[in-house]
Formats: structure tokens, sequence, C-alpha cells
């Protein structure tokens, strides 16, 4: 019979669980690539949801070639937000 200490250490050994839409693996890689801090993390989630992935992927791309240092997230969210603007 298993201990329930075994158990949990199965559970963690299986690994986390893959996303469940692609919006949302594109948001981890971003958070991971341009070092989101936790309290914007969700924001970057709800962009992902609700804009398309060419739009995102056009906003890390520029991030990544025009900004520098650990402050890029702040300028990925500025290009959003011009890119939003200039769009409608």
């Amino acid at each position: 019979m298993q201990q329930i200490a075994d158990i949990f250490k199965n559970k963690k050994k299986e690994g986390k669980k893959a996303p469940a839409y692609q919006w949302q693996d594109l948001a981890l890689g971003i958070i991971d690539e341009l070092a989101i801090p936790q309290s914007k993390r969700n924001s970057v989630f709800k962009i992902c949801k609700d804009h398309d992935k060419n739009f995102v992927e056009k906003c890390l791309d520029d991030t990544k070639e025009l900004a520098q240092g650990s402050g890029r997230w702040r300028y990925f969210f500025k290009l959003v937000a011009e890119y939003k603007k200039s769009s409608s």
C-alpha cells in the first residue's frame, strides 16, 4: 500500500499540465522571454486571449528588436497600447 507522501511525489513527477489553448502557450512564452513580473502576468494572458496571434507576435518581435535590458516588458505593453490606438 502506498503512503500519502509517495502519492504526492508521483504527482509532482508527472509534470505540469499542458495549456488548453494556443494563446495560453503564447502568453507563457512571452512571460518567460520578457521576464514579466508576477503582478503583470494576467495582463499578458488577457492580451493573448483578446488579440490576434500575429498582432501579439509582432509586438513581441518589435520589443525584442527595439528594447534592451530588464524593462523590456514595459515596452511590450506600450507597443500593444500604441498598436491598439492606431488600429482603431
